[in-house]
């Protein structure tokens, strides 16, 4: 599928543009392009991989000449650029909108004026019954990419979108916070230890957006079935790894945190493709036709259950620790 291709890559120095890039570099694809607005990780992962297939462009997703001006003969592109972090996209909701909506508008523009053949616009579990910005402009990111995706020819770009849980070990995460905390000797601060995440690698990420572009037709959200765990039990499984005594605080709920986060609402669980592994949700394509959409309407949904990380799998105790163990991040740290 992608012999000889070129893959854009939108947030390529983040952490799931490295996973990507990282999976990408071991097939016999043509060309990686890594678009961001970071010179000095730019910069850094140059001179880390000497790698001639990836090239490098200096760009913003919300100057849609910028993105335009990368895209020239691009074949796929993996959407990654955003502003992810909670407590800062709830202090300044608006540039999480001019970022994750208004950024992803222009990516999507652009991949359709120059005949991009799929790209995948990644989104998160915050979208799914949002309650703090970053999950509210990502949730309208969603409805962006299902948007531009009912006008596109059948013979044009196909627009898909993941979404993920949180990824273990990444930038920001909470992970290299208690190893952090533990290095320096301080207590491992717990926001809620009855808290519940989603838990997945950054091989499970890469995964689902390899799917996504192998079976995603226009329109398609894309998610992946995860474990969870309580922050409580991850805390614990930690300090069992390092040996650590330090001792566990529990400090309250940040701004904008939920109790658990959800993967597929009940309304998508509804509609919603078993794939094995994964679930695809088709996009909802009726018309603005009214009286046809109310007459018709919708099965009962009373007796679904959304998919979120209170109700699929836990994991605690040593199946936790052997989760933790298997990742990089713990092993270089060890």
């Amino acid at each position: 599928m992608f012999k000889g291709k070129t893959l854009l890559i939108t947030g390529g120095t983040g952490s799931f543009g490295n996973a990507v890039l990282d999976r990408f570099l071991q097939t016999d694809i043509g060309e990686i392009r890594i678009f961001s607005r970071d010179e000095k990780k730019q910069d850094d992962m140059r001179n880390r991989l000497k790698n001639p297939k990836i090239k490098f462009y200096i760009g913003d997703v919300r100057d849609y000449n910028s993105i335009h001006h990368a895209m020239h003969g691009v074949d796929y592109v993996f959407h990654a650029a955003a502003l992810k972090q909670v407590p800062s996209c709830e202090f300044f909701p608006i540039e999480a909108a001019k970022t994750n909506v208004f950024g992803t508008q222009n990516t999507i523009d652009a991949a359709v004026a120059n005949k991009v053949d799929k790209i995948i616009c990644l989104s998160t579990d915050k979208a799914a019954y949002p309650i703090n910005a970053m999950g509210i402009s990502k949730a309208l990111m969603e409805k962006v990419a299902v948007a531009a995706s009912r006008n596109i020819p059948e013979d044009s770009t196909t627009v898909c979108l993941t979404r993920y849980g949180n990824v273990m070990a990444s930038r920001g995460s909470v992970i290299p916070l208690f190893v952090d905390q533990i290095k320096e000797g301080n207590p491992l601060t717990v926001t809620d230890p009855n808290m519940t995440r989603f838990l997945m690698s950054l091989e499970d990420a890469v995964d689902l957006v390899l799917f996504a572009f192998e079976h995603g037709n226009q329109g398609d959200l894309f998610v992946n079935k995860a474990p969870a765990s309580t922050i409580g039990d991850l805390a614990e499984a930690v300090k069992e790894i390092f040996k650590s005594k330090n001792v566990i605080k529990v400090i309250g709920t940040r701004h904008g945190e939920k109790l658990y986060e959800t993967l597929c609402t009940r309304e998508e669980m509804q509609k919603a493709e078993d794939m094995g592994d994964f679930y695809r949700i088709p996009a909802d394509n009726r018309d603005l036709n009214y009286s046809r959409y109310f007459s018709e309407g919708e099965q009962d949904i009373s007796k679904i259950e959304d998919y979120h990380s209170h109700n699929t799998k836990h994991l605690n105790g040593e199946d936790l620790q052997k989760t933790l163990l298997g990742l990089d991040f713990i092993k270089e740290n060890l």
